[in-house]
């Protein structure tokens, strides 16, 4: 039986986020695009029929409407546990379930990555895009959800275009991207060199492809760690022996060796900076203690940056963004406030059509009973519309006074609907046509 008992389709949010669980649970639950659209089939056929999946390393959420959320929220939990080979008890105090205007809220603020980890991360919006583009290919994007995710871009395109939430980097790799681009532009005109297999490295150079790196080499001093590393990256490998020449061709340089000595010297960079005729070379050193002779810095065309230099940047790009969030959060609450406003405004549309129709066939009986009396006709046109109104508020009334507590706030719309700014007094609306 349904619980919500006006049978009102209502939005809802169940999950779990990096708030609300522990990693171990959100990587048991996590579902990859090829399983979305059997986790969709799960849940329409426990009568979850409009909804979607949002999968990423933050949270694992469904989003979508049902005319009883509650049981609804019931059947994901089963869903997801069923999906991430846990017990429903393993998700309790693991998950939340938000309905009605708290899961639009929730929606528009995931959109503008208010809701993530990392506050302003631009791949958020995406992630949300293609998720919504799954649940409507499976044919579970209804005009509900629609409505509220295409509100919700709205508001997160807003975020980003009037703050500056998104443009300091807030991650080491995504550090050391930014600072690539400030110094070459489009990287997908310039070539990398990545030496050694080191995590951080590694990092850093999917940073710089995401970013359209336009080439990258991978080398090691043990061939096969550069092997394997580069099919990971999709890139090429070349011999470490030929490490002087190939620093002749990168524009950007990434050592990960953690050799303990200097596998790029001062020696080699100022000889690579003369056969590129001075174009500048930016280097990122990830190995503690350092791949990279410091010397390296005086060079005039190199641009060293070792771990501390991009954790001074990553401290900076979080001050930043901490104001901008708060910036980027009243436009969201003002665009849900917005939304909601016009959700409920479209709500009244029938009865407000149903009203209208009911006055115009008054008006058309009057008309004809008045002939061209002008005055009986506007007489009894008033008294007829009035009749059924005054009757319920005195029923009203009469409840209130017998202890009822409906008559005073009905009292107010009645004021507020017509304008009427104070008591006015007459004979309880007696009138000709009362019995008509």
């Amino acid at each position: 039986m349904s619980e919500n008992t006006n049978n009102t389709p209502k939005p809802f949010v169940v999950g779990a986020n990096h708030k609300s669980s522990a990693m171990s649970i959100r990587d048991r639950l996590f579902v990859e695009d090829d399983q979305v659209p059997g986790v969709l089939e799960k849940l329409r056929g426990r009568g979850v029929g409009e909804a979607m999946v949002l999968s990423t390393c933050d949270r694992v959420e469904v989003q979508g409407i049902h005319d009883a959320p509650d049981e609804a929220a019931r059947h994901i939990v089963e869903v997801l546990a069923e999906h991430g080979e846990l017990k429903v008890s393993d998700l309790e105090g693991q998950t939340y379930a938000l309905t009605g205007d708290e899961a639009v809220r929730q929606i528009f603020r995931v959109a503008a990555s208010l809701d993530s980890l990392v506050v302003g991360e631009p791949q958020v919006l995406g992630q949300v895009k293609s998720c919504h583009r799954l649940a409507t290919e499976a044919g579970m994007a209804g005009n509900g959800l629609e409505a509220i995710l295409q509100a919700a871009y709205t508001a997160a395109k807003r975020a980003r275009n009037e703050t500056a939430i998104g443009e300091r980097p807030v991650t080491i790799a995504a550090a050391a991207a930014r600072l690539a681009q400030d110094l070459h532009g489009d990287l997908g005109k310039r070539s990398g060199l990545l030496i050694g297999t080191g995590e951080m490295g590694e990092l850093v150079a999917e940073a710089m492809q995401a970013e359209g790196l336009g080439d990258l080499i991978v080398v090691h001093s043990i061939v096969a760690r550069a092997e394997a590393l580069a099919r990971e990256l999709n890139c090429h490998v070349a011999d470490y022996e030929d490490l002087s020449g190939l620093l002749d061709d990168a524009d950007i340089v990434l050592t990960a060796q953690g050799a303990r000595r200097h596998v790029v010297t001062a020696d080699m960079m100022q000889v690579a900076i003369h056969r590129r005729r001075r174009r500048p070379v930016f280097l990122v050193d990830t190995s503690l203690p350092g791949d990279v002779d410091p010397s390296v810095n005086r060079i005039e065309e190199a641009f060293l940056y070792d771990l501390a230099d991009l954790e001074g940047v990553v401290m900076d790009g979080r001050a930043s963004r901490e104001g901008e969030a708060a910036k980027a959060s009243d436009i969201v609450d003002a665009e849900v406030d917005a939304f909601l406003r016009g959700r409920a405004e479209r709500v009244a549309v029938p009865a407000l059509g149903d009203l209208r129709g009911h006055f115009e066939g008054v008006r058309q009986q009057v008309m004809k009973e008045a002939g061209d009396d002008a005055e009986k006709a506007t007489r009894l046109l008033v008294n007829r519309l009035l009749h059924t109104p005054s009757e319920a508020m005195r029923d009203e009334a009469a409840r209130g006074s017998a202890g009822g507590g409906g008559w005073q706030a009905a009292e107010d719309v009645i004021r507020r609907l017509f304008g009427l700014s104070s008591r006015t007094s007459g004979d309880g609306g007696k009138n000709e046509d009362e019995n008509t």
